[in-house]
């Protein structure tokens, strides 16, 4: 019997950071000027109040200065968990000195991009108070010095990677694991709950946002927080799902303004539609780019048996959940249909077919206006008036105080999309889990090999297709009716907003193939950007295509990925194939000797 090794890869040895410092001088360079950085947002930035968020106060910070604020004392704590301090060393299990530098960068982004802006949008630099040149010096001294630490390499991608072999975390009592999961979960709810209560005029503070939460996550992930965070998740999975849902029903009593929740609203919508393409693009591998038609089925279905004056069917209005139903059959039809004699082709093929079909739903809506076509749709002017739903009696319509506090329409359609998030992600969590869920990422890896083991190809992909339009079509439904109306403008490959196939590909990539999380995140994301940075409308595709350009290079998984995609793009230091043969328990020779 041969004995079986493994061969390590030794890490790379640390080298001296570009900065030529002593490393203690570093770390207090860092640690100074993080508490300058803090202390800086405590004085006026500027003299003119015209700019968001006031920063013409001494004596609190405000707008863009709070989130200085929070970078700022990222940037502290990181440094004085590098001194090993007694109860910082949670911040840091990696041991890098990579989480210190992109914390620092995350004050320096906010403070120079707010010191920039001030004198674009007010005319000069002389609208800056010496506080934000305080702040200015006072952001720079952290990265320099984070600069001079050492670090294994000299690469951009060694400076945001995490270190290799995260030593465990100490055993907690599950109380304190469940309990960081709720904090955690809080934390997301404010982050979430401030960005989108940023007025569409205060697109300064949402950018500085941007920049913070990007370069602070950056810093989590590169010091392994977010690693032990995931083992966390995996070990309270039913807990941690729990504890988002709840965080979601909270989000409508944190809002003063109806209209954010109908930003909720829609973001559920489309995050839900982006977990149904999910099930055909992440988990079986088919390049769908038409898919937003099947929300315009579900949508036109129901917005036709809905009770509005402008229906082919005016006299006919179904039952909420009749006209779900009705919604996802049609979909679930022309799904079918649509799949049956196209699911033979494989790879751009299929992309060309579907994005075809895509065109043909929107042209042939477009026509069924009585003059072109039969009169079905009501042709470029859509159907209008569609009512408001009345579930068990309750009008989702009409404005209902719940709890000390008044929900407004969109809030209770946000409460319906819950719920029907809720089905869909159990839907797709036990799909996927299942046999043929197996048989999809089969053919997603390797379609030949899968046929030749005995899947039958066409029925799996049928049934991924069918499943994933079904979803879109429920989806649909209350699409319609949060909207009123249903026009065929909005069901196209790529357009000015939401929704449309682009959107709804980008959000899955972008959020991470094959995950429950990941396109529910890239919706959010896609849906909040362009929301908020209106200037950035006409720009959308342009943006769609630079970020999945840099999310390609630095994390092709996505933002949320599992762990096969993780070992697919990344190397693990593994061999494919062990150096000596492992013994083969079945025949009890190894593998080596047979």
């Amino acid at each position: 019997m041969t004995t079986s090794t493994t061969k390590t890869t030794a890490p790379a040895a640390e080298q001296r950071g570009i900065v030529p410092l002593p490393a203690p001088f570093a770390r207090l360079l860092v640690a100074v000027g993080a508490v300058a950085t803090i202390a800086s947002t405590f004085l006026a930035w500027t003299w003119d109040s015209e700019f968001p968020g006031d920063l013409t106060v001494t004596g609190y910070p405000a707008g863009l200065q709070t989130l200085a604020l929070v970078a700022g004392a990222l940037t502290l704590l990181y440094a004085l968990a590098g001194y090993g301090i007694r109860g910082l060393g949670w911040l840091n299990p990696g041991g890098g000195n990579n989480p210190v530098l992109l914390a620092a960068v995350s004050a320096f982004a906010v403070v120079w991009y707010t010191a920039i802006a001030i004198s674009y949008d007010l005319g000069g630099l002389a609208n800056l108070e010496p506080g934000a040149v305080v702040a200015a010096v006072a952001s720079l001294l952290p990265v320099v010095g984070a600069l001079a630490l050492p670090r294994p390499g000299r690469s951009l991608r060694d400076h945001i990677a995490k270190p290799d072999g995260i030593p465990a975390a100490a055993p907690l009592p599950s109380w304190a694991q469940r309990l960081i999961i709720s904090l955690a979960t809080a934390l997301g709810l404010v982050v979430f709950t401030y960005g989108i209560g940023v007025n569409d005029d205060e697109s300064e503070t949402f950018i500085g946002l941007l920049l913070l939460v990007l370069f602070g996550s950056m810093a989590l992930f590169a010091a392994g927080l977010f690693e032990r965070f995931t083992e966390l998740n995996a070990r309270h999975k039913g807990f941690a799902t729990t504890a988002v849902f709840l965080a979601a029903v909270i989000f409508p009593f944190t809002q003063s303004e109806d209209h954010n929740a109908n930003l909720g609203a829609n973001i559920l919508i489309f995050g839900t539609v982006a977990l149904g393409l999910n099930i055909v693009v992440g988990l079986t591998g088919l390049l769908d780019l038409g898919y937003v038609a099947f929300l315009g089925v579900g949508a036109y279905a129901a917005a036709l048996v809905s009770g509005s004056e402008f229906s082919r069917f005016s006299g006919v209005q179904v039952p909420f959940w009749a006209a779900a139903l009705i919604g996802m059959g049609a979909s679930l039809v022309f799904g079918v249909i649509i799949g049956a004699p196209t699911l033979r082709l494989r790879g751009d093929y299929l992309a060309i077919v579907t994005l075809g079909f895509g065109e043909i739903f929107r042209i042939t809506v477009n026509n069924l206006d009585g003059a072109s076509g039969p009169n079905l749709t009501n042709g470029p002017n859509g159907i209008s008036q569609i009512p408001d739903l009345e579930i068990f009696g309750f009008n989702l319509g009409a404005a209902h105080d719940i709890a000390g506090r008044t929900i407004g329409r969109f809030g209770n359609y946000l409460f319906l999309m819950l719920l029907i998030t809720a089905l869909i992600v159990l839907v797709f969590n036990r799909a996927a889990n299942s046999r043929i869920g197996r048989s999809w990422i089969a053919i997603r890896e390797d379609e030949t090999a899968a046929t030749a083991m005995g899947i039958n190809g066409f029925r799996v992909k049928l049934i991924a297709f069918a499943l994933g339009a079904s979803l879109a079509g429920l989806a649909g439904t209350v699409f319609a009716h949060v909207n009123y109306s249903v026009v065929p403008s909005p069901f196209q490959f790529a357009g000015a907003a939401p929704p449309n196939s682009a959107f709804l590909l980008a959000a899955v990539v972008l959020g991470g193939m094959g995950t429950v999380s990941g396109p529910l995140l890239g919706a959010s994301l896609l849906y909040l950007i362009p929301e908020k940075l209106s200037f950035l409308k006409e720009y959308e595709l342009f943006g769609f295509g630079v970020a999945l350009i840099l999310l390609m290079r630095f994390r092709p998984e996505g933002i949320v990925a599992n762990r096969r995609s993780q070992l697919e793009f990344h190397e693990t230091g593994q061999l494919d194939v062990p150096e000596q043969g492992l013994p083969d328990t079945t025949v009890g020779v190894t593998k080596a000797e047979a």
